[in-house]
């Protein structure tokens, strides 16, 4: 039997499993969590409160929580420019989060990250990046570490449809399967690369691109955060047995522009508010309720309660990042140089 076929048979056991009762609470409450710490953000900006702009993940949060509800600390994940959902969803602290993205010292990196650069190693969030693509090498690199180290620590890359035309992916991939490194590579397909359609920049199906290097490879609804998880059961259930790398296309959807300020910058919107109008139809948090509600004995006053603790958790996060201090100046060397800029 095959890795792909192996992975195949695994999944078909698969239909009927569900996450434990207080997991799917605590993925509803993280994917409420990002999707209100994102709204929240993009006020912020507006307000003046951070020193810079932000690349939100509204709507693509069902993508994170499912997959990273498989995680435990030492588990690592990489990231990209639009990492605050894939923050919150591994277990970051939302007010360290929010200090850095206002620029503090009290933040996640020191006030010097910002929006874009969140991490904390202790939970195993060992960077977003900036850098298209970037996260792709430093997960592989870490599966890398993990295996020479005897570990059972897995390596989960997120990256857009964008990044998935860069070079290093196939390098990646090629090494990865080569060595059956414990990595996962997870493109959040939401459609757009920038400003650009996925059909006017990207050629074929993105998960067929580990085909040729016998990876397991699988495309979900990224809207449906029970398909993400039991997928995501799957492959992790491949990679931690020693089986190497599997690879998992993602398809979602941003409510948000690809920048908040991209209005300032555009002629014309690049899409329309009727495709925005139906893919908030498919809400990824409106249909995980529905089906609580439906499935489980959850009722609605206890998701109620729930959304009324993560308002208050935005909230009190906006207030400990406003209260938070500018980092000193003499600080940047000594984070930035080995010797302390000396």
């Amino acid at each position: 039997m095959t890795e792909t076929e192996l992975a195949k048979e695994t999944m078909a056991t698969l239909p009927n499993l569900l996450p434990e009762p207080g997991t799917l609470l605590e993925m509803y409450r993280r994917m409420l969590l990002i999707r209100k710490a994102e709204e929240q953000l993009a006020r912020d900006v507006k307000l003046g409160r951070t020193p810079g702009q932000v690349h939100c993940s509204d709507g693509q949060e069902a993508v994170s929580v499912g997959l990273c509800a498989h995680l435990d600390d030492n588990d690592r994940i990489t990231s990209t420019h639009r990492g605050h959902g894939h923050f919150l969803a591994k277990g970051g602290d939302a007010r360290v989060m929010f200090a850095e993205i206002y620029g503090k010292a009290e933040g996640i990196c020191g006030g010097m990250g910002g929006s874009m650069h969140v991490a904390d190693f202790s939970k195993g969030i060992i960077g977003a990046n900036g850098i298209v693509g970037a996260g792709l090498a430093i997960a592989t690199g870490a599966a890398l570490a993990s295996q020479l180290d005897r570990s059972d620590r897995v390596s989960v890359s997120f990256f857009g449809d964008g990044a998935a035309n860069q070079g290093v992916l196939m390098e990646c991939l090629n090494i990865a399967a080569l060595w059956k490194l414990p990595v996962l590579f997870v493109c959040e397909n939401n459609g757009f690369s920038e400003f650009s359609p996925f059909e006017a920049v990207t050629a074929g199906v993105i998960a067929d691109r580990a085909a040729p290097f016998g990876m397991p490879n699988w495309r979900i609804d990224g809207n449906d955060v029970i398909e993400v998880w039991r997928t995501g059961a799957a492959a992790m259930d491949h990679v931690r047995s020693g089986c190497g790398p599997v690879f998992i296309e993602a398809h979602t959807y941003r409510y948000s522009g690809h920048f908040s300020a991209e209005a300032m910058i555009l002629a014309k919107p690049y899409r329309s508010e009727d495709e925005i109008a139906e893919w908030r139809k498919r809400d990824p948090i409106m249909r995980f309720r529905t089906w609580l509600e439906d499935r489980t004995e959850v009722g609605t006053a206890e998701l109620d309660r729930i959304a009324a603790k993560v308002d208050a958790e935005v909230s009190e996060s906006v207030a400990f990042a406003e209260s938070g201090t500018p980092p000193e100046p003499g600080t940047a060397a000594p984070l930035m140089f080995a010797n302390g800029g000396a």
